[in-house]
């Protein structure tokens, strides 16, 4: 087969950082790009590394994904949302290349308490849900290939999220509140990460074009995630109790449940999903050696 060129962008984010390390271990090219490098709100700019460089793939992770921010610059997060991705799907409708793009369990709405099919009715909550949705539809009115993978509850040892604000404040108090009324998948990046690099270094891309779902295997709340990564880490000293969500005001409604239903992913790709808590250690021990 022949080598294919395959652009990254939010390079430098949790999922991007991801597909950096593993891009090093293919015989396809892999282009490294955050905002310094590419633009991607700018369509001009886009199509013109795709065409200069000769870009058969763009993995797209680069996202406005502060939940609450986005209520007060929902412009800012539809630029980043959505603009831009269109903008890097006519890119790839002009090549013929594919677009695989990241999405969120946020477009389906706080209904519902069974795991979230891709077919679902989808009733985005807040501006961050919003426009990742438009994201979504300008795919879809663009026509290019691509593959829509809709992910929930990322963290990684790159950035800032979840797990590495629950092993820093664990270390820090002796107690904390964590709500228990939302459950989901917590989501290791490099998990999602090698379930897309497998799809394109197995060249399984072609024909199965769609919207897919992706987290780990399990559920839990964020106040049982929060305790695991305590107890694994060894802050016994901090007490994680469990506490309602309307304790924690927010300007935007958090998706009570969202457990994302992987029959499909796994059934085309052949992909087989680690349960959260292995993952979580898997991440603990890395963020481990990387301070020794």
């Amino acid at each position: 087969m022949q080598s294919k060129r395959i652009l990254i962008t939010g390079a430098n984010g949790q999922l991007g950082s991801e597909m950096r390390r593993l891009g090093e271990v293919s015989p396809n090219e892999y282009l490294l790009t955050d905002v310094a490098e590419l633009d991607i709100t700018d369509k001009n700019a886009v199509l013109s590394f795709v065409q200069t460089n000769k870009v058969d793939i763009i993995v797209n992770c680069a996202a406005y994904t502060n939940v609450d921010k986005a209520e007060d610059d929902e412009p800012t997060a539809e630029l980043i949302n959505a603009t831009a991705v269109r903008n890097l799907a006519e890119a790839m409708k002009e090549v013929d290349g594919t677009l695989f793009h990241v999405s969120t369990d946020y477009v389906f709405g706080a209904e519902g308490n069974t795991p979230r099919s891709e077919d679902m009715p989808l009733n985005p909550l807040g501006a961050y849900g919003r426009t990742k949705l438009h994201g979504e539809q300008a795919i879809a009115e663009v026509g290019c290939k691509a593959i829509i993978i809709r992910t929930a509850w990322l963290y990684s040892e790159f950035g800032n999220n979840f797990l590495k604000t629950m092993l820093r404040l664990t270390a820090e108090k002796e107690s904390l509140n964590v709500v228990f009324d939302q459950v989901g998948p917590p989501t290791y990046a490099g998990d999602l990460a090698l379930a897309i690099f497998s799809i394109i270094e197995g060249g399984m891309y072609d024909d199965n074009e769609g919207i897919y779902h992706f987290s780990n295997e399990g559920v839990c709340s964020w106040y049982d995630f929060a305790l695991e990564i305590a107890t694994a880490a060894g802050h016994d000293k901090c007490k994680v109790q469990p506490c309602h969500s309307n304790e924690f005001p927010s300007k935007v409604t958090r998706p009570p449940y969202s457990v994302l239903d992987k029959t499909k992913i796994k059934t085309t790709f052949g992909i087989e999903i680690p349960h959260w808590r292995d993952s979580m250690l898997y991440c603990l021990q890395r963020l481990a050696r990387q301070q020794q």
